[in-house]
């Protein structure tokens, strides 16, 4: 029985074997099979859970690279360039001391003393404060530098590489270099770096001015290149690339004069550090074409540096809207003659005038008596121009001012302009506007206006770009010609209005004799208006005005014109607030002058590039040439010179050029303001120019060293 049994137990596990063994085979070919289907159906539909094998494999072996469109350049008339891409670098070093390389190199600060000395030579930073930085008071793995570490230029990162220290690295990042520092800022404006929250992709965009108005065409497009790469990422030669090239940002040429404005940008700074008025505007305009020679502003900043971007962010130039005061009775007297109201021989009573029981004073309360029209223009009578409101009446009088385009946009292009506005409602209202009060205006406008008195009646359009290019193919895309946008008066009225300013400045009485400017003919109206308390009435004191000079020149062949507004300086009663802004007036206004004259020289001689070329080469190409020329520095490279190369000068101008190497003071006698402020910007001194005309004194004897903290005063007559 248990041999029964037993056999039976045997048979049945046999026969569990054999199921079991049947049913691994089964599992193993169903699984077999599943992969099978599985790899077939992989390798013929190449999708895995609708991700795109080939799609991914050709990832995985494609290298590919963003090609970074170069943001466009901004360039003065003359294709000066006032605005283009470079690279800063923020500098960090590392204290860590695990941090080493191959063959156990230090990778961090072995010896701070030596790196403190590097940095504090070529960063502006002190020996001790950099000392410190390198030695904090907590364990760090690195530190950075503050302000004086970043925005680090390529010749100052290539001077600190040159230390060869260990341990100091350096990010870099996009950035806009603006080589003039202080020059039309807030017109060309600036643009920073910006990161994309989707990419991390740092570029530049304009934040203000022309940099951010024309944001999109100096931006560009980015572009691409892929390339198929082996397991190892070395490229293979018969992969195949797919190219997409950059469309580099366009060009914007504008209508600035780069010598003009330098040279306006630093009158405007001498006059504002001496009587450190609230605000301050300067433009030069061409009256032909409307194009803006040179334009600035006081407060005002350093594009490179944001130094002074704190103080004001506004555009004064459209976004501040102010009384005019006097340099508005050239409207008075242009709409008086040319409704066929004004008879420059009459005359009236001067002092005060009496409307409505309110009382119009001149602005010295006892007059002149009784004095002909003509010579109230020139003595700047508030009482002749009520005079001369009161005869068009108060609707031609609205009527001119709309003719002459107030209260409606200068459509330079750039947001937020204030567009101004009048009171003028009552008798009284409408009389002090004839004088300048009660009305608001901004800068723009006020050029716009003046165009049509030195246009012979043809009011033109203001304009700061001229035209777009494209850098590739140096093709104009757009351009912006000149435009005609009225004719307010006739081409007779305004050679009468003309003759009127010219009073101003020649006649014994006028009040304009600051504004002679020796060998050409000069028209000018002066003006100050009482500054608005931001309530119903005007502040009080000596320093609550602003003051202000509108000038055409030449007067018998008008081309340019210059003005200047200086509101609430701190007079210190040396100088009148005309003398001081003559100081701005006549060298800007000279130097334009002369350079129309040059341009219409045909015995001029064309300047020699010598950047780059060693001093003997650059002598000789600039003695060839028939040039005036001297050297600052006493070394063998030339860095920069005055005169852009090809440029035609009259035989007279003078060409700067500097090298590298130690400097001394030059002789300055019989230079012009112009060649004086120049020389002291390339060399870096500090200059107090003193007077008008050339130069007869100095307050460093040539041939004595300067550098950079070296301050000269120099005397004109």
């Amino acid at each position: 029985m248990s041999k029964l049994n037993n056999r039976e137990i045997l048979k049945k596990r046999r026969n569990n074997r054999s199921h079991y063994g049947q049913f691994l085979l089964l599992l193993c070919l169903g699984v077999f099979l599943c992969m099978v289907l599985r790899f077939t159906y992989v390798s013929v539909f190449k999708t895995v859970r609708g991700v795109n094998l080939t799609q991914m494999a050709q990832s995985l072996y494609t290298k590919s690279n963003v090609i970074s469109a170069k943001r466009g350049t901004i360039y003065d008339a003359n294709g000066q360039p006032l605005a283009e891409d470079t690279n800063v670098y923020t500098m960090y070093a590392i204290l860590n001391k695990k941090q080493v390389g191959l063959d156990n190199e230090p990778l961090y600060i072995t010896n701070k003393e030596k790196a403190a000395k590097a940095i504090s030579s070529v960063l502006p930073i002190t020996y001790k404060e950099a000392l410190k930085d390198l030695n904090p008071s907590t364990n760090a793995f690195q530190v950075e530098f503050g302000n004086a570490g970043t925005n680090i230029s390529l010749t100052q990162k290539q001077k600190l590489d040159s230390y060869h220290i260990s341990g100091l690295n350096f990010l870099q990042q996009p950035s806009r270099l603006y080589p003039n520092g202080v020059f039309a800022s807030h017109l060309i404006g600036y643009a920073s770096a910006q990161s994309d929250p989707k990419t991390s992709k740092v570029s530049l965009t304009g934040q203000m001015g022309i940099e951010k108005v024309y944001n999109e065409l100096l931006t560009g497009k980015d572009g691409y290149k892929t390339s198929q790469t082996d397991n190892s990422g070395v490229q293979i030669e018969t992969g195949k690339t797919v190219d997409k090239p950059a469309k580099n940002g366009d060009d914007v040429y504008t209508t600035l004069d780069y010598r003009l404005q330098s040279l306006m940008e630093t009158e405007m700074t001498n006059v504002y550090n001496e009587v450190h008025p609230k605000s301050m505007n300067a433009v030069l305009m061409n009256a032909k074409t409307g194009d803006i020679l040179a334009a600035t502003q006081r407060p005002t900043f350093n594009a490179t540096t944001k130094q002074g971007l704190d103080k004001i962010w506004r555009n004064t130039l459209i976004q501040d809207a102010y009384e005019p005061g006097s340099t508005m009775k050239i409207f008075t007297v242009a709409s008086s003659i040319n409704s066929g109201h004004y008879n420059g021989n009459a005359t009236y009573h001067s002092g005060k005038y009496l409307i409505n029981g309110r009382v119009v004073p001149d602005w010295n309360p006892s007059g002149w008596g009784d004095i002909t029209y003509n010579k109230g223009f020139a003595l700047s009578s508030n009482v002749a121009m009520a005079h001369l409101e009161q005869m068009m009446g108060a609707k031609t009088w609205r009527e001119y001012m709309n003719r002459f385009k107030f209260f409606t946009p200068s459509n330079l292009g750039f947001p937020g302009e204030e567009t101004g506005s009048v009171q003028f409602t009552y008798p009284i209202e409408q009389a002090n506007t004839a004088f300048g009060q009660g009305i608001l205006v901004n800068a723009m406008q006020m050029m716009r206006a003046l165009s049509s008195i030195a246009n012979d009646g043809t009011m033109v359009q203001p304009r700061i770009v001229s035209k777009i290019v494209d850098p590739k193919t140096k093709k104009v895309i757009k351009s912006y010609p000149r435009k005609v946008v009225g004719h307010p008066i006739t081409a007779s009225t305004a050679k009468q209005v003309i003759q009127h300013m010219e009073d101003v400045v020649y006649k014994s009485y006028g009040i304009g004799g600051a504004y002679k400017i020796p060998g050409y003919k000069i028209a000018a109206k002066t003006g100050t208006a009482q500054v608005s308390d931001g309530k119903a009435g005007y502040e009080s004191g000596d320093d609550s005005y602003l003051y202000s000079v509108a000038g055409i020149a030449p007067a018998d062949h008008p081309k340019y014109i210059l003005y200047i507004t200086m509101k609430q300086p701190t007079l210190k009663g040396t100088k009148t607030a005309s003398q001081l802004m003559a100081e701005i007036f006549n060298p800007v206004m000279r130097l334009a002058l002369e350079e129309n004259k040059n341009a219409e020289n045909k015995n001029n001689l064309k300047v020699p590039n010598v950047v780059g070329k060693s001093t003997s080469t650059a002598r000789k190409e600039l003695s060839s040439a028939g040039l005036k020329y001297i050297f600052t520095g006493n070394g063998d490279k030339v860095l920069d010179q005055s005169i852009d190369a090809n440029e035609k000068v009259s035989s007279n101008r003078l060409v700067i050029v500097q090298t590298n190497g130690s400097k001394s003071m030059a002789d300055l006698k019989g230079w012009s303001r112009y060649d004086v402020a120049t020389y002291c910007r390339m060399t870096g001194i500090s200059a107090n120019l003193q007077g008008d005309g050339y130069a007869y004194k100095q307050s460093i004897k040539s041939g004595v060293a300067i550098n950079g903290a070296t301050k000269v005063t120099i005397k004109f007559k």
